[in-house]
């Protein structure tokens, strides 16, 4: 994600970036001393959008696919997340372990969504061939 795009969004809006991962942890951990994961999601509702990086890199637990869920159905018609993943739809069942969750999230994601599919080229992978191209063969 582009930080000029992002400082751009925060110039009109709250935005809350970041790694999906640190998110679903910090969520999850609001959970075991009591339930209290719907008043750390209200927390987030200061945000008017959320971005949560690499959505369908690292399959997730049981545990935090819940966690994910509640926070994308709390979320649902009210505030704005902005997803990134590596994988379309049709394979996010290898992202969350419940094929009915999984469904349940990508119907809430879409539904308003305005949806980017990019297939190109991975920018870090060009600019490391690019360097290694450029780079004086040893001899």
């Amino acid at each position: 994600m582009d930080a000029r795009a992002i400082g751009d969004a925060q110039a009109v809006a709250e935005v809350l970036p970041g790694r999906n991962a640190k998110l679903v942890a910090g969520l999850e951990q609001a959970e075991e001393p009591v339930p209290a994961i719907p008043a750390a999601i209200d927390k987030l509702d200061r945000f008017h959008l959320l971005v949560l990086d690499d959505l369908s890199y690292v399959r997730k637990t049981q545990a935090e696919t819940s966690v994910l869920f509640e926070l994308i159905a709390a979320r649902y018609e009210r505030r704005s997340i902005m997803i990134t993943a590596n994988q379309p739809f049709g394979e996010w069942d290898s992202v969350f372990p419940d094929k009915a969750m999984t469904v349940a999230a990508i119907d809430r994601l879409v539904h308003h969504a305005t949806i980017l599919e990019m297939n190109v080229e991975s920018y870090r992978r060009r600019t490391a061939l690019d360097r290694t191209s450029s780079e004086p063969e040893a001899g």
